[in-house]
């Protein structure tokens, strides 16, 4: 029996619109595409038109080859800056109940968004059905409405500030009364519907430089944003060669420089893998693992090239043994011929203001404090952003494809490890996600240390890895803090498996 393929994803629309894709012959780079179309409709806290991502792809004719690609389509900063008192940058605080997070929004938060443009590019040279078909679940659902889903409801709750920022905002996400959608209500949104219906009709150059491109540039002209027509015009995907690295069987693919998240996590997997090779990684040896290369981060100042030298250091002197919310979601695909895509994308939480008549919001990335680490408006002109975004695929020698990725900010970088760790020694996909998690905050040369745990580790580890911080946060139960992981796997027989993660809502499809 032949099967279609399947998907993992963080919402029952979004995998619902890439399996619809590969039920009707689309193959797995033509589902992941449907899929973050509809993730723009059904997820728009998490992935929007005006924001970017990634995505980590493989041919399933691959064979031994080096044919992975990664088609980084992320935010860019503007080419020129405005002047600081011409331009909209505002704070608001998020209540998440136990903290108050401040947020920075505004048109002059935006960045270049390269999601349309990196959607389209893939398209070209992977794509197999047109792209009027792959935008149709997506356009269908803006249309009829999707049912805000316990997840959706519970962001809108946390970043209300934001969603009540303008009044085209506020109609979009309140009902008649004024009141914040809650779970159970149907959004429809027929300006993104038309939207999308015109870009998979008319192409990338609608959201470069036509109508969309112009609504979005003069937006900016008109309430305080640095981005220009210009900027949308002369943005440029980029094809890259993934950075590998081992989690015991596999052969791990991710995102090279100049995003920060798969340097990390390549070094994490080469510190462990040297010292435990194919047997279980206790708690305490992952905790210490993660601080180390928080260490490492803060001493290379966040430069993505410069950890990838560390690492090429570390490599060389074989000293490789042991010595929060942000707004991104993922998607993973495989089909039934191999082809393996990962995809993850994010708005930031968005800048507050709807592109008149398009139905989406801009980022707010120039208002990440995460990606910003020389404080706002420090950032240099014309550049890529960084990012902790590491969609990934693993194989082994056999045959078996595995695409898998992660939202969460800086969680990103511990729950893929751990995932990876997890399959590399054997765990299946489902056992893999639910696995407890941990996280560090802080690094050696802080004053406190912070490690943040699910609880299910065994005793013995959780007195060890508790011992080694100055303050520690145990989780009762699985929480979307630490991450959502959503697998799509095929073996070499095609047999098809995967998970979608709970922590963040996720689904998993397959047939």
């Amino acid at each position: 029996m032949t099967h279609k393929g399947a998907v993992a994803a963080g919402h029952e629309v979004t995998a619902a619109a890439a399996f619809e894709l590969l039920e009707d012959g689309g193959n797995a780079f033509d589902a992941a595409i449907a899929g973050v179309l509809a993730a723009c409709v059904a997820e728009p806290i998490l992935a929007s038109p005006g924001g970017g991502g990634f995505m980590t792809a493989r041919k399933g004719d691959a064979g031994r080859g080096d044919t992975t690609r990664v088609f980084d389509f992320f935010a860019q900063t503007p080419r020129r800056k405005r002047a600081r008192g011409d331009i909209d940058f505002r704070e608001v605080h998020v209540d998440f109940g136990s903290v108050t997070q401040a947020f920075h929004i505004g048109l002059g938060a935006a960045a270049t968004p390269g999601l349309l443009p990196g959607l389209f590019r893939a398209h070209e040279r992977l794509g197999r059905v047109p792209m009027t078909r792959i935008a149709e679940p997506a356009i269908r659902a803006a249309k009829e409405g999707v049912r805000v889903t316990a997840f959706q409801a519970y962001l809108l709750t946390v970043v209300e500030p934001i969603l009540t920022a303008s009044p085209a905002l506020r109609a979009l996400f309140t009902d008649a009364e004024g009141r914040l959608l809650t779970e159970g209500a149907v959004q429809k949104n027929a300006a993104l519907a038309d939207a999308l219906d015109a870009l998979a009709r008319e192409g990338e150059v609608l959201a470069t430089k036509g109508e969309i491109a112009q609504a979005m540039a003069r937006q900016a002209d008109d309430e305080g944003g640095h981005l220009t027509l210009d900027d949308l015009r002369f943005y440029e995907v980029a094809t890259r060669t993934p950075l590998e690295a081992r989690a015991g069987d596999l052969r791990i693919e991710t995102v090279p420089p100049p995003s920060t998240g798969g340097v990390m996590v390549a070094l994490g997997l080469d510190r462990l893998e040297a010292s435990h090779r194919r047997r279980r990684v206790p708690a305490p040896d992952i905790a210490a693992t993660l601080l180390w290369m928080n260490t490492l981060r803060a001493e290379c100042h966040g430069d993505p090239d410069a950890l990838l030298a560390r690492r090429a250091q570390l490599e060389a002197d074989g000293q490789k043994k042991p010595q929060a919310l942000r707004g991104t979601t993922h998607v993973s695909v495989v089909d039934g011929s191999g082809n393996a895509a990962s995809v993850t994308v994010s708005n930031g939480e968005g800048c507050g203001a709807l592109v008149p008549g398009c139905g989406f919001m801009l980022n707010n990335m120039l208002g990440e404090d995460d990606i910003n680490p020389g404080g706002f408006h420090q950032w240099a002109e014309n550049m890529r952003m960084c990012s902790m975004m590491s969609p990934m695929l693993a194989h082994d020698d056999a045959g078996k494809v595995m695409a898998l990725g992660s939202g969460g900010s800086n969680r990103i970088r511990s729950a893929l490890l751990q995932t990876a760790l997890l399959l590399g020694r054997g765990a299946h996909p489902e056992e893999a996600v639910m696995h407890p998690r941990l996280h560090v905050e802080g690094t050696r040369a802080d004053e406190a240390t912070k490690l943040s745990f699910e609880e299910g580790w065994p005793d013995a580890e959780r007195d060890a890895m508790t011992r080694d911080f100055d303050i520690t946060e145990p989780w009762p139960d699985p929480n979307m803090f630490f991450g959502g992981v959503h697998i799509a796997a095929r073996d070499e027989r095609g047999s098809l498996e995967g998970a979608g993660d709970p922590r963040r809502a996720g689904v998993f499809l397959k047939g």
